[in-house]
């Protein structure tokens, strides 16, 4: 995951994790486990973050699938 992109996205939004949690459906610290790695999102949550911030299909894979 590049933690770095995701977060910038994130600012760019005005979301913090609180934000972004509440919209997920999920607590805050789940959301953290996820950014730091140890949890993974479920499609539906990065479906739900495609839409949220207009990612595209390039951004989607260099957030939640780099290496």
């Amino acid at each position: 995951m590049d933690k770095k992109l995701f977060e910038s996205k994130m600012k760019l939004y005005g979301d913090s994790n609180v934000t972004l949690a509440k919209y997920l459906g999920i607590a805050p610290q789940t959301l953290s486990a996820k950014k730091n790695d140890n949890a993974d999102f479920t499609q539906t949550e990065i479906v739900k973050i495609k839409t949220r911030y207009n990612l595209t299909a390039a951004e989607v894979d260099a957030i939640f699938f780099a290496n």
